[in-house]
């Protein structure tokens, strides 16, 4: 009887190994598929760069350059109606297309082109209204694709990098990173903490400079930028394994620049 509970026992351990191979090498497999579109994607926007305007790529800023982005984002809305941008963030492999679904848990498992992918899409909030427009583009990511964020706990990599290019089909502008911080999701009996994730629309200035002064006091070290009531803000945020259910958080200003 031993034999036959042990030999039990035996199979089922190997099943398990069996599906959680299958799942690690899916994942990877996922990663890998992920990060290549990002750099099809860049080279395609390089390519029609070249070939469209005989723009020098050190001259990305230009007029020219910033309308060529904007359009490529119109191009990329023909495949997908949910895609309303494109980050990009220079020292990373952050270069993806973000979406909007109708909830926050259809792109959790699905990329950018509708596919099932347990990396997900990099998504903004569904509450967002582009027709205010709201006071925080708050976007999501799986650690899978936004990993790169946590190079900012370093303030010598945000030295380097201090902000975020974020491209829509009307503008390619830079925002300007004004707090770094490590989060975590709240039971509601817990009071008195930084609930980040709700805040998408002011409702009036206090409430403005309330997220604004929480996310500063919050920060692993002062970056020496500050917003005002009106300034748009940029909000990405991604698991983060320091405590249970913790995020990683950046929250940046649009540059008027």
């Amino acid at each position: 009887m031993n034999k036959i509970i042990s030999r039990i026992i035996y199979i089922i351990a190997l099943l398990l190994i069996c599906i959680c191979s299958a799942f690690l090498a899916k994942y990877y497999l996922d990663s890998q598929y992920t990060q290549k579109e990002a750099n099809i994607l860049n080279e395609i926007s390089i390519q029609e760069d070249n070939t469209n305007n005989n723009t020098v790529i050190s001259e990305e800023k230009s007029t020219t350059v910033k309308t060529e982005r904007m359009s490529k984002i119109k191009t990329l809305q023909k495949q997908n109606s949910d895609i309303i941008g494109w980050i990009e963030i220079s020292g990373t492999k952050i270069n993806y297309p973000v979406v909007q679904g109708k909830d926050n848990n259809y792109y959790l498992n699905h990329n950018y082109k509708k596919k099932f992918s347990v990396n997900g899409a990099i998504f903004l909030d569904k509450n967002y209204s582009w027709n205010t427009p709201d006071s925080n583009l708050l976007i999501y990511g799986h650690h899978s694709t936004f990993k790169d964020l946590l190079k900012y706990q370093n303030k010598k990599f945000f030295t380097s990098h201090p902000t975020i290019r974020f491209t829509t089909n009307s503008e390619d502008v830079d925002y300007e990173i004004l707090a770094v911080f490590k989060s975590k999701v709240y039971y509601q009996s817990e009071k008195n903490v930084f609930r980040y994730y709700y805040f998408i629309n002011a409702k009036n200035e206090e409430e403005y400079n309330d997220f604004v002064s929480n996310a500063k006091k919050a920060s692993l070290y002062d970056t020496g930028v500050d917003a005002k009531y009106g300034d748009q803000l940029l909000t990405l945020s991604t698991c983060s394994y320091h405590t249970k259910d913790g995020r990683f958080v950046i929250v940046a200003k649009k540059s008027d620049k």
